[in-house]
C-alpha cells in the first residue's frame, strides 16, 4: 500500500515478534518512516535491513507521531510505556500509542490515565488476524479510545489493517471485545484438537478430517488455519501455546469480577496448560492437539510411532 507523502509519519513498532514484525513491515509499505524495537537484535537487523531507521530510538523518540506496542501481556506493556526506560515521558505532546497486547480492560484503563498525564493519546487497539494478515497489512483491530487519538493514529491504522472497529471513546471496549474473541478463538482450536484426534480413534485420517469438516457446518476460521499445521506436522509458531494460558486467563478474571460462569474457557484453558507442561509452550498453538493424542495413544503425522 502506498500513502500520500503528506501522511508519512514517524512511526515506532516495540516488539518484532510474528505480529510485530509483520506490522512494522506493513507500516513500511505504507510509506512511513519507521523504527523497529525488540530484545532480540536479529530481528532488529532484519528489519533494518528492509528499511527500517536504524537510529536507536531514545535519540529520535520526540520526534515521533505514533508508537505500536506489539509485546505479549499487560506487565511488558507498562514496561515499555512508564518503565524505568519508558517510552511515554520521552514523547511529544499529541503522540498517540497503540497498544496492541490482550490486556484487562481495566489495566487499559489505567494505561490511558497515565498516558494523558504527558499530553499523550492512548488508543485501546488489540488486534486479530495473525502473523500472515499482520505482514499483508490486513488485521483487524479492535479500537476504543477518543477521537484526537483515533485522528492521531488513522495514518498508521490505514497501513496496517483492513478492518478498523470503533468501538468508541471510552478505552477498555477494545481490550474488553478482544477477550470476547480471544475466548472464542482459544475454544475453538482447543475444540478444533479433540475432534481431530477423536476422529483419529474411528480411523478418520487428519488430512480428510480437513477436507471434509472444513466444508461442514462443523468448521471454523481457526479448524481451517490451525488444523492444516496438525496435518503437515509443522509446529513453527505462528501463534504459540504460551499465549493461551495469559488470554484465557484474562477471560477467566474478567468473567471472575463480573460473577460469570465461564466453564467451557476455563476446560480449554487447562488443556493448553498441558501442553506447556508437556514441553510445548513454544510450539504453534495447534499443538495442544499433542495432548489429547498422548491421552488416546495416537500418533500425530511427523511424530515417531
Amino acid at each position: 500500500m502506498t500513502i500520500n507523502s503528506k501522511n508519512s509519519k514517524n512511526v515506532a513498532i516495540i516488539g518484532l515478534g510474528s505480529m510485530g514484525y509483520g506490522i512494522a513491515t506493513s507500516a513500511l509499505r505504507g510509506g512511513h518512516k519507521v523504527w523497529g524495537v525488540d530484545i532480540n537484535p536479529d530481528q532488529v537487523a532484519k528489519f533494518q535491513a528492509k528499511g527500517g531507521q536504524d537510529a536507536p530510538l531514545s535519540t529520535v523518540a520526540e520526534t515521533l507521531d505514533a508508537i505500536a506496542v506489539v509485546v505479549l501481556n499487560a506487565a511488558q506493556t507498562e514496561g515499555v510505556l512508564f518503565g524505568e526506560d519508558g517510552i511515554v515521558a520521552k514523547l511529544k505532546p499529541g503522540t498517540v500509542v497503540l497498544a496492541c497486547a490482550t490486556v484487562p480492560p481495566a489495566f487499559a484503563k489505567d494505561m490511558a490515565a497515565r498516558c494523558d498525564e504527558y499530553g499523550v493519546h492512548y488508543l485501546d487497539a488489540p488486534i486479530s488476524g495473525g502473523s500472515i494478515k499482520a505482514a499483508s497489512g490486513q488485521l483487524s483491530i479492535m479500537a476504543s479510545g477518543t477521537a484526537q487519538a483515533f485522528s492521531a493514529a488513522r495514518p498508521l491504522l490505514d497501513s496496517i489493517a483492513e478492518t478498523v472497529f470503533e468501538l468508541g471513546d471510552e478505552v477498555g471496549a477494545g481490550s474488553a471485545m478482544k477477550a470476547v474473541n480471544q475466548l472464542l478463538a482459544g475454544v475453538h482450536i482447543a475444540t478444533m484438537a479433540e475432534a481431530l484426534t477423536f476422529g483419529m480413534t474411528q480411523g478418520v485420517a487428519p488430512e480428510k478430517f480437513v477436507e471434509v469438516i472444513s466444508k461442514c457446518a462443523g468448521t471454523s476460521w481457526m479448524l481451517e488455519n490451525r488444523a492444516p499445521h496438525i496435518v503437515a506436522g509443522d509446529y513453527t509458531p505462528h501463534s504459540s501455546i504460551n499465549i493461551w494460558p495469559k488470554d484465557l486467563g484474562i477471560v477467566l478474571d474478567i468473567a471472575k469480577s463480573a460473577q460469570f460462569s465461564a466453564p467451557i474457557t476455563a476446560v480449554a484453558l487447562q488443556q493448553f496448560i498441558a501442553a506447556a507442561g508437556m514441553g510445548h509452550g513454544q510450539e504453534d498453538d495447534a499443538a495442544v492437539a499433542k495432548v489429547y493424542a498422548r491421552n488416546a495413544g495416537l500418533t500425530l503425522p511427523g511424530e515417531d510411532a
